[in-house]
């Protein structure tokens, strides 16, 4: 099952799209937003599946469903929590500064609260104020989950994931380190994330859901050119059970949580950072791990961080080369 919001109000109109994304239909009977949809899921849930295979069989009022109308699937949330999954990522990072990485990284999750009173949507352009400030695309997964109880095993906590899709981060990548030199977290580094205009039930993903992970790869796109392809389900260190249950150690999480997985990213097959596509590589999810790299192989990075009127492209496809969730596609306009 499909479920996107179109744009309406704060919160976005409730909608079921076809699995080719070609058609909605209203929702509106069984719940009004994706957000009222979540707080009532053991009633809603069956509903929007009997609504969803009535779509299917053209058996009720349907339209184009057209992505530039969807806002983000929640366009605001009661609670945005991203991890860094991909260890590898955060490895690299390290390395280009020299500093030496903890054993503990490997075994306890690094996470950030993130602002979640608006977020954009996925035809949304990223607003930039100051290009001086290290404006990056960072390519991840997100579930979206019901009502978590504190304590909930890594186990237990899969069975509380109620949506997958994928989000665009944005960061400020020179913004960061003075943030992080305070030792309080991100605040100003972070902007809106933008999200797949679908979100999809887990079930409805077959074997790319497996083991708490999606598994698949993440197409980027920077302005036309192949930028990444890494795949979600490889080198994820931490899967999406160990992070809902990392968060949830000391309270209780509410449904509509959104949970990223931090930036994907995969090693090379010789274990080695990995390479530009344009080199037969599986390229990057963010601009700063292939700076990373050049720092690390060269000596200093290339690659410039995104500037105004540069286009950025996030997808997944299927086997016959239909995207999954939609397409995120933004251009970086300047503020005003």
């Amino acid at each position: 099952m499909k479920l996107a919001s179109l744009k309406h109000g704060r919160d976005g109109r409730l909608v079921v799209v076809s699995e080719d994304l070609n058609w909605f239909t209203d929702a509106f009977l069984i719940a009004p937003t994706l957000q009222a949809a979540l707080d009532d899921w053991d009633r809603c849930e069956p509903r929007l599946r009997a609504l969803a295979e009535s779509l299917e069989h053209e058996a009720v009022p349907r339209g184009r469903f057209h992505e530039r109308e969807a806002s983000a699937p929640l366009p605001r949330a009661y609670q945005w929590a991203d991890g860094s999954a991909y260890v590898n990522h955060v490895a690299l990072v390290r390395q280009a500064r020299g500093a030496e990485m903890p054993e503990s990284f490997w075994t306890d999750p690094l996470m950030y609260q993130g602002g979640s009173d608006g977020f954009l949507g996925p035809r949304d352009p990223i607003p930039l104020a100051d290009p001086a400030w290290g404006c990056d695309l960072e390519a991840e997964v997100v579930v979206v989950t019901g009502d978590v109880p504190q304590g909930v095993s890594p186990d237990e906590a899969l069975g509380h994931i109620r949506l997958v899709g994928l989000v665009n981060d944005v960061s400020l990548r020179n913004l960061i380190p003075a943030e992080l030199g305070k030792g309080f977290g991100f605040v100003q580094s972070k902007p809106a994330s933008a999200f797949t205009p679908v979100f999809v039930t887990p079930d409805s993903l077959g074997d790319r859901w497996k083991d708490g992970k999606l598994h698949g790869a993440l197409t980027v796109t920077l302005n036309g050119k192949p930028f990444g392809q890494a795949d979600a389900g490889d080198d994820m260190t931490f899967d999406f059970g160990t992070l809902i249950a990392h968060l949830a150690k000391t309270r209780s999480l509410v449904a509509g949580s959104i949970i990223g997985s931090g930036t994907v990213s995969n090693r090379d097959a010789d274990g080695g950072p990995g390479k530009p596509v344009s080199e037969g590589g599986l390229g990057y999810s963010c601009i700063a791990e292939v700076r990373t790299v050049e720092t690390i192989q060269h000596g200093k990075a290339e690659t410039p961080f995104l500037q105004h009127g540069d286009t950025v492209r996030i997808e997944m496809l299927d086997e016959k080369h239909h995207s999954i969730f939609g397409t995120i596609e933004q251009t970086v306009e300047p503020v005003g």
